[in-house]
């Protein structure tokens, strides 16, 4: 099953980025492989803010979509995912974002998932790394271009 962490610094505060990544539906946008995004739900629970949401992923012909419980803690300043149904037989993540100085952030992000269709899923364990980084790069990108000049 693959399993692959990510960590980059970037030079946005760290509220923006936790909001970047919580604006889910607007991965369409600019995550690659993502084509559709939807949110059922987003509540606030004391430090937690849940949010249900579907996200329609894919290459090529291979689309699908699958549901997401997202839980944002507050205290933390972490993100924790993980499906409630789909073509997954598993999928957690967790963000995790830490101030460095002079307004970077650094972000961490690991992901462990299994596609119920064994051929995708050995397919995904040889490109999987690569298309993470594709994603990170993206979210960099993104960052970078909504707030990185809020300080100047």
């Amino acid at each position: 099953m693959p399993k692959a962490s990510v960590k980059r610094l970037i030079e946005c505060e760290k509220k923006d980025l936790i909001g970047l990544v919580l604006d889910i539906e607007k991965y369409p946008e600019f995550v690659p492989f993502c084509f559709d995004a939807k949110i059922y739900e987003n509540k606030q629970d004391g430090d937690l803010q849940k949010i249900i949401a579907d996200l329609t992923i894919g290459k090529g012909p291979f689309k699908d979509t699958y549901k997401s419980d997202v839980a944002f803690n507050k205290k933390t300043d972490s993100i924790y995912v993980k499906n409630i149904e789909g073509p997954l037989n598993h999928l957690t993540n967790n963000w995790t974002f830490t101030d460095k100085n002079n307004g970077i952030t650094e972000i961490t992000f690991d992901i462990d998932f299994e596609i119920k269709n064994k051929f995708l899923n050995s397919l995904m364990v040889v490109s999987f790394q690569f298309g993470l980084e594709k994603i990170a790069d993206a979210f960099q990108k993104r960052a970078e271009e909504l707030f990185g000049n809020s300080k100047n």
